[in-house]
């Protein structure tokens, strides 16, 4: 079932979902379903399993030469969601990146998705390789997410790269776009940054689900300056517990967010991670309880593969 018609069904009650990471290349999908049983007793009607590029590391030869190797530490995606989806019997949503695929691998994907018959995907750029200072798009595949997003809408469309694709092979993939509540960080302003996001859903984007956030209020701001702007699919909002001290500086750092002064207050005033994580759980609560109210359709956990904080919130607030 489509993302849209999961909140459609569910008449303004708030959903739970979350997101998951692909194991490490050579662990098993075990580690995997232990990180999600703890939270199938709140009825999640889809699962996010995300997707990274490939990275590069160097081997060195006998001679004393450096070759530069491609290589991915979490690969799987789509058999992840295959599995997940055959031993829950949930919906999964698979990311698609620009980095790291070609646009003709990702007509496979999309063709394997299809026939798994997996409904949704979130499209994304993704995010640049680790010895890379910024972006840098896989030759032969998308710089932009609405160069991705396009193809994705060209195969709805029964549109291939192919010519000799036959017309009536059409796929119907819900579509899911990222959205920014305090600005992507390569936005120059706020209202470039709403263009981009209007273009997509103009362009047939679905939903949009936000990058993790700690102030409701840059949530609903968000959300109202979308209906604005004319934007009006569901917003569903990415939330993640803070569980220890050092996290206030690297979310922040990496994902280019606010902390509020009064959960870093809270969160430093801690003596140890034990109670700097009870904190951060609790924090989470009460910004679930204000989304809930607000009318928020989905609360969306970014886990990382650890059902423990997500589980103490769930319990409390669904």
């Amino acid at each position: 079932m489509k993302i849209t018609e999961h909140i459609q069904n569910a008449r303004g009650k708030t959903l739970f979902s979350f997101e998951l990471i692909p194991p490490l290349k050579g662990h098993s999908i075990e580690g995997l379903y232990n990180a999600i049983d703890p939270l199938m007793e709140f009825k999640p009607p889809f699962i996010d399993v995300t997707s990274l590029r490939e990275d590069f590391i160097y081997k060195q030869h006998e001679s004393g030469l450096l070759e530069k190797v491609s290589y991915r530490k979490r690969p799987g995606t789509i058999a992840i969601c295959a599995a997940i989806m055959n031993k829950y019997k949930v919906d999964t949503v698979p990311h698609l990146l620009c980095g790291g695929f070609t646009k003709v691998e990702t007509e496979y994907a999309l063709i394997d998705l299809q026939f798994l018959g997996i409904e949704n995907v979130l499209v994304l750029r993704g995010d640049a390789r680790l010895a890379d200072s910024s972006f840098v798009p896989t030759p032969g595949g998308h710089c932009y997410a609405t160069d991705l997003l396009a193809q994705v809408v060209n195969m709805n469309n029964g549109k291939y790269l192919h010519d000799e694709t036959p017309e009536n092979l059409k796929t119907d993939f819900c579509v899911g776009v990222a959205g920014y509540p305090e600005k992507h960080f390569e936005a120059p302003n706020l209202k470039t940054d709403f263009k981009y996001l209007k273009q997509k859903v103009d362009m047939g984007a679905n939903f949009i689900v936000t990058q993790m956030f700690f102030d409701n209020q840059k949530y609903f701001e968000f959300v109202n300056n979308c209906r604005v702007n004319g934007i009006n699919v569901p917003i569903i909002p990415g939330l993640k517990p803070i569980t220890s001290p050092k996290q206030l500086v690297n979310l922040s750092k990496t994902f280019h967010i606010d902390m509020p002064e009064d959960l870093c207050d809270a969160i430093n005033g801690c003596k140890n991670d034990k109670d700097a994580r009870e904190v951060g759980i609790e924090w989470m609560i009460n910004q679930c309880k204000e989304l809930i109210e607000f009318g928020a359709p989905v609360l969306h956990f970014y886990t990382m593969s650890n059902a423990g904080p997500t589980r103490k919130i769930a319990e409390a607030i669904f």
